[in-house]
């Protein structure tokens, strides 16, 4: 991010898939919406209250389980609204139950979003606006979350350091899933930074020069 910036961070790893769940908050009003909590509610509402800030807002890149999966019960305890993902992703949020059990994910639950997101939206939190892209691939309705000013996304599993996502699952598709990589994000600039849903951050330089599946040479495209 640049310095300073009108934006700030945090990755709270969640489940047993270690999900990056990430609080981003607004620096000037301290208010913050928290992306992807895929499960342990009660720890990630400890954290956003240790760093003293007031939630305003649940975010969902895709309907996964890991990603989604504590979503509803937030929405019980603070009374504030879920916005995302697209809705082509309704059909993974409905199997939530069925697919966390799988992965030992007690208490994860179904939603119905307050607001689908669709690409060129904006969400708001405090005064900080961030773009909504639609990213197909991983999953048919993944969003990722964009702040232009602070050079930030927050990816879920389009991308990772090293990797991208998985297309094997209902209705992924590969060659989405890179036209969402190569046409979307690549855009956006080589100085993004990028949290993505596991794993370390990045920038979209560095997986451009290094992705052992995106990356320029792969691809055989110039830089």
């Amino acid at each position: 991010m640049t310095s300073p910036s009108p934006i700030s961070a945090l990755i709270a790893p969640v489940t047993p898939l270690q999900q990056n769940c990430t609080i981003v908050w607004c620096n000037k009003t301290l208010r913050a919406a928290i992306i992807d909590p895929g499960g342990e509610y009660n720890r990630l509402l400890k954290i956003i209250d240790d760093q003293g800030l007031q939630l305003e807002k649940i975010w969902i890149t895709h309907g996964h389980a890991d990603h989604a999966g504590a979503a509803a019960a937030l929405r019980d305890i603070t009374g504030l609204p879920i916005e995302g993902p697209h809705p082509d992703d309704k059909f993974w949020i409905d199997r939530i139950p069925a697919d966390a059990a799988r992965w030992d994910m007690a208490g994860a639950r179904d939603f119905e979003p307050d607001r689908w997101l669709h690409d060129g939206d904006t969400v708001t939190v405090g005064e900080a606006t961030f773009e909504v892209i639609h990213c197909p691939g991983h999953t048919p309705g993944h969003v990722i979350f964009f702040h232009r000013e602070a050079r930030f996304a927050q990816v879920g599993d389009v991308l990772f350091q090293g990797s991208i996502g998985r297309t094997d699952f209902p209705r992924g598709n590969h060659d989405d899933l890179i036209a969402s990589i190569t046409g979307k994000l690549w855009p956006l600039g080589a100085d993004v930074q990028f949290v993505p849903g596991h794993g370390p951050a990045s920038t979209f330089g560095a997986e451009r020069k290094t992705n052992a599946f995106v990356a320029d040479k792969v691809l055989g495209r110039k830089g």
